[in-house]
């Protein structure tokens, strides 16, 4: 069995020791570029908020662990009311997906219910004048004499007044005086400009985008319908999932989640409300609502009870970059499918299996609609997913260990060196503390791990607590 990876504290985002967060300084959504060199966090505020890595040899040297900065912050969404409908429209960022960079442009989309935008984020250079130019050499233009001509010889300028004689060396003394203004950079600024702007597309609240591995198309998801988008085209959309009924009396399910397969560009997948995974080919139809494959674990209906349906609609689905594994997250479990395999998981983790007795307050709460994010690593062998109390669980694919992380501002306000006592880590070995062995009614469910993504080379994964985002990276165990 292979040791588990020795997960440290590196860097905190946000927060400064306050508590009582704003509704609005809550992050909503975390995602890694496709270098892993930028990070973009977005909260309730329809914000959006970049880090960049930095390459600074000194401080690599002080610590092994990755290091990022501020890079930029910019309003990508503003509250809205639809007249229409009578309905509000909240400016809180759903979803952020990086596209392929162009040139030293950053592009990315991001989405709140009902708009989408592609945002290009780039280094402008400030320019300006500078006058104080020191007098160079004498201006070679029309007005001045050739220095091989005699004293004597006279230019003759001719204006409005008509002609007037002038001096060689008096015309030479002036134009030596003459400063010519140059343009410099006085400073770099980073600029996002929307680009393209998605909209009046869907009926219900978007809760997915995902680009397509051809880096020109992507779709959107919201409860009944999956649309297919070009970047560059904001004028129409083709739908490619629609499973609205007739009647919406006959309602039985909603889309909870979408993505493109990572090198197939023809396939993508969706989860419903009721548990199940549904594989789509654009191969197949126009229209993909006849799937491809259906992945579904059967359920003893004896077992069922009045939350059987809630806890198990899937909040979040992820491919590994290979495409053979598909990673679904419910409210209590976290589920690894292979694609070849439709009838059960290869593998099912229970999260907190502990909370089951407590449903009935979490129902009341409201905890028990919380939508937990999962995500893989780079070669799809560790699984994260978050939390309540704000712990976030590794696990590993090829055995049963879990390394449990809490992330808390005590941790953080602690030396390097007495963080890891922070840090729970469980594997068949050790047996601390575990989160299961807190009593349900002393867990505070106001602290939540929501929010999670993985680095696409390093083991390094940044997560969204409150208004919070914390970053671990990790080293194998010698």
């Amino acid at each position: 069995m292979t040791e588990p990876l020795d997960w440290r504290f590196s860097q905190t985002f946000g927060g400064k020791g306050n508590e009582d967060a704003s509704d609005a300084d809550v992050v909503s959504a975390i995602e890694f570029d496709q270098t892993g060199d930028f990070i973009a966090v977005g909260d309730r505020g329809g914000r959006v908020l970049l880090l960049e890595r930095t390459h600074d040899k000194q401080s690599s040297k002080k610590s092994k662990l990755p290091e990022y900065r501020f890079y930029s912050e910019f309003q990508s969404h503003e509250p809205e009311f639809d007249y229409l409908k009578s309905l509000e429209i909240e400016e809180k960022i759903n979803k952020i997906k990086w596209c392929p960079k162009q040139n030293d442009a950053q592009f990315l989309l991001t989405t709140n219910d009902k708009t989408i935008k592609l945002w290009k984020v780039y280094e402008k250079k400030i320019k300006q004048i500078s006058t104080s130019a020191t007098s160079g050499p004498s201006y070679n233009g029309n007005l001045a004499s050739n220095n091989t001509r005699s004293p004597s010889h006279t230019t003759y300028i001719y204006n409005s007044s008509g002609a007037h004689g002038m001096n060689n060396n008096n015309n030479n003394n002036s134009l030596n005086n003459f400063k010519i203004p140059k343009l410099t950079t006085r400073e770099t600024q980073v600029t996002a400009t929307p680009r393209k702007i998605f909209q009046n597309a869907h009926a219900y609240h978007i809760n997915s985008i995902s680009l397509n591995s051809d880096g020109e198309t992507y779709i959107s998801s919201d409860d009944l319908r999956i649309h297919l988008w070009n970047l560059n085209i904001n004028t129409e959309c083709f739908n490619v999932v629609d499973i609205k009924p007739t009647n919406m009396e006959d309602l039985t399910e909603v889309i909870t989640s979408a993505e493109f397969h990572p090198t197939s560009c023809n396939i993508f997948m969706y989860s419903s409300s009721k548990g199940t995974i549904k594989l789509g080919d654009l191969r197949s139809s126009a229209l993909c609502d006849n799937h491809a494959k259906v992945f579904e674990e059967y359920e003893d209906p004896s077992n069922k009870s009045f939350f059987s349906e809630i806890i198990s609609s899937i909040s979040d689905i992820k491919f590994s970059r290979d495409g053979r594994y598909i990673l679904s997250r419910d409210f209590l479990t976290l589920k690894l499918w292979d694609i070849n395999m439709e009838n059960k998981p290869v593998k099912t983790i229970q999260i907190h299996d502990y909370l089951k007795p407590k449903l009935c307050d979490l129902y009341e709460n409201d905890c028990i609609f919380d939508k937990f994010e999962c995500t893989l690593n780079h070669d799809g062998t560790q699984m994260l997913t978050g939390s309540y109390h704000n712990y976030l669980h590794i696990y590993d694919r090829n055995s049963k260990q879990d390394v449990c992380l809490e992330a808390s501002k005590q941790a953080t306000k602690s030396k390097t060196k007495t963080l890891t006592t922070k840090m729970k880590l469980r594997s068949s070995k050790k047996e601390p503390k575990k989160p299961e062995d807190i009593h349900p009614d002393a867990i505070e469910y106001t602290k939540k791990t929501l929010h999670c993504a993985w680095h696409p080379k390093d083991n390094l994964i940044a997560v969204g607590a409150a208004n919070t985002v914390y970053l671990y990276a990790a080293t194998e165990n010698k």
